[in-house]
């Protein structure tokens, strides 16, 4: 479909899941939505829940696979080739442990970084040439094993920092829809917390 973007958000489906930190992709999303007035509605045929949308023009389909986080390639793959989305007007965002709590990367392509979610949608388009928007959780000082906190919600301090940098990677979304992938990243990318600190020091 001509001029369509789609912007898939990484998460699992229900409420035990919601608001957790490995929910991070479906935040977004849902947050995109709010922001366009887009309305949800559950799509059987791509186990997906969507929401249509325009912004500067762009017409835009925000997507939540319902298929739980590591077979997230299967609505993502029907998706694609439903709606023939060029590999350039995918962007996947998703949590990422390894970043920090505050900290956003936006790359045009990359390894999965042992994110399954990730992962599943590489083999079913089997590319890893797509835009992943990736928000930093961080992980529990010196562990390893990071399944359980990933899946554990955020608490109220890291709550505040989380919604703080949503709004910023909603506005990174909305450049990378008008201005391009290369302008999103260079305006957008790194911790927006401590960039907003470095300015409050220099003003003082």
């Amino acid at each position: 479909m001509e001029n369509l973007h789609l912007i898939v958000g990484l998460g699992n489906p229900g409420a035990e899941y919601a608001r957790t930190r490995h929910n991070a992709g479906f935040l977004l999303v849902e947050s995109l939505a709010e922001r366009w007035r887009a309305g949800w509605v559950y799509e059987k045929k791509f186990n997906a829940r969507v929401a249509r949308a325009e912004s500067a023009g762009v017409r835009v389909l925000l997507c939540e696979p319902q298929t739980y986080m590591n077979s997230s390639g299967e609505a993502v793959g029907s998706l694609v080739a439903f709606y023939r989305v060029p590999l350039a007007r995918l962007l996947v965002v998703m949590d990422d442990a390894d970043l920090p709590l505050g900290e956003i990367r936006l790359r045009p392509n990359g390894s999965s970084g042992g994110h399954h979610g990730l992962e599943s949608i590489e083999q079913h388009l089997a590319t890893r040439a797509f835009a992943r928007q990736r928000i930093g959780v961080g992980r529990a000082a010196g562990a390893r094993e990071i399944t359980d906190y990933v899946l554990g919600r955020f608490s109220s301090t890291e709550a505040a920092v989380a919604d703080k940098v949503l709004t910023v990677v909603r506005d990174q979304v909305e450049c990378w829809l008008a201005d391009g992938i290369q302008n999103a990243m260079n305006q957008f990318n790194g911790n927006p917390i401590d960039r907003d600190s470095a300015n409050e020091r220099k003003e003082q």
